[in-house]
């Protein structure tokens, strides 16, 4: 008989599930469920989008692209960089992805070799733990704090590099937290990487999901980053094209070219029809439509926090993602434990801020892609839950 365990690294056995899809997975064995859990629009991809892809079908269009994308697409991909955030990039320094999802696990297993260190602020994306675990790294956690609004400081990154130190992840906007780093946060941890040879893996699916007229600054941005960065970005947020599984990875041609080598090994390319698609998700015309999308996204942030003031909840503003991020520590449960209970109490799914690492312990992440009326039947549960939980203590 076979002994399928033995067959299994460690290194694999050893990886914990995604507390994010434990709490999506017991929600779906319920009814009358409202689910504020997974990080999906509640919008549907913008005709215009969806027409290009339905042509691209008719067209015939179903055979592989090149591995590293359609070069038209890799074309649109630089012109909206340089048109939005400001960024040069030639069509060679670009690699259509399948997902955000696996330009960053093409980024780290380009660039980690075993004991390799790569700091991650946390609370996090979940991803990137494992998945530098899988290449042998060692993952480095700084525990970003809500009285520094969730960023990263020149001081914690400073004192967290060590001489293994490879890779800096810089996930914002934010997933949990909803946090944004200014350009002067982003100027202060450039100072410190200046004159070492470690490279940042900037996060940027969340880019222009910002609120209050604040504009996403990449740390590209900032002078002498551009060369030591990998920006990561994709379609799932911004154009709500989560099922499309689309993204791409923008930065020196040399670690691109390389990202692309393990690509055509693994992948081979992105779906045609949905590079087609983004061909036109990236023209100036349907910046409409995504604003439409961010204005709606604002007014759920602005009725959330409302609520949880309401509620006598403290909850640090966020100001870009679609995630609020309230402190839940006053109510004596763990985080896990109070949104275990919140779920089969009264039936609305949140994530417990432990998913997303130690240092979210004491929180709990909220999704508001989704309706306005749902998000106050949720908060009215809240509010009940609440105060059931209080009578208890």
């Amino acid at each position: 008989m076979m002994d399928y365990s033995q067959l299994i690294p460690e290194r694999v056995r050893a990886l914990k599930p995604s507390g994010i899809r434990k709490f999506f997975d017991i929600a779906a064995t319920m009814d009358d469920v409202l689910s504020l859990s997974i990080g999906e629009a509640d919008f549907v991809t913008p005709w215009v989008v969806r027409d290009a892809g339905i042509d691209s079908l008719v067209r015939g269009r179903t055979f592989y692209t090149s591995n590293a994308g359609l070069i038209e697409l890799r074309t649109a991909i630089c012109e909206y960089y340089a048109r939005t955030f400001a960024l040069s990039y030639t069509p060679e320094q670009a690699l259509v992805t399948v997902g955000g999802s696996e330009a960053i696990d093409l980024c780290l297993r380009t660039l980690l070799g075993p004991g390799d260190e790569v700091i991650i602020p946390e609370p996090s994306f979940v991803c990137y733990e494992p998945i530098t675990q899988l290449c042998g790294g060692r993952p480095v956690a700084i525990r970003t704090k809500a009285e520094n609004e969730f960023r990263l400081t020149a001081d914690e990154l400073r004192a967290a590099i060590t001489p293994r130190t490879k890779i800096l992840v810089l996930p914002y906007p934010n997933n949990p937290t909803g946090a944004v780093m200014e350009r002067e946060d982003l100027e202060a941890i450039a100072d410190v990487l200046r004159g070492t040879n470690i490279i940042v893996l900037s996060d940027e699916l969340y880019a222009v999901l910002t609120y209050t007229g604040r504009r996403h600054v990449s740390i590209a941005n900032i002078e002498g980053m551009q060369e030591r960065t990998i920006v990561v970005n994709g379609f799932s947020k911004a154009y709500a094209m989560t099922g499309w599984r689309l993204g791409y990875a923008l930065g020196p041609k040399d670690i691109i070219k390389t990202m692309t080598k393990i690509h055509q090994f693994a992948i081979m390319s992105a779906p045609t029809m949905a590079q087609d698609a983004a061909v036109v998700a990236l023209q100036p015309e349907t910046d409409g439509a995504v604003q439409e999308m961010v204005e709606e996204y604002n007014m759920r942030r602005r009725l959330l926090l409302s609520r949880f003031r309401g509620m006598g909840i403290e909850c640090f503003e966020p100001l870009g993602a679609f995630y609020v991020f309230p402190s839940i520590a006053k109510f004596g449960l763990p985080s896990e434990e109070f949104c275990e209970r919140f779920l089969y109490d009264e039936h609305v799914a949140i994530v417990p801020g432990s998913a997303f690492g130690a240092s979210g312990e004491g929180f709990a992440r909220i999704s508001y892609a989704k309706s306005l009326r749902d998000i106050e039947t949720a908060m009215d549960r809240m509010e009940r839950f609440i105060a059931k939980i209080q009578i208890e203590r």
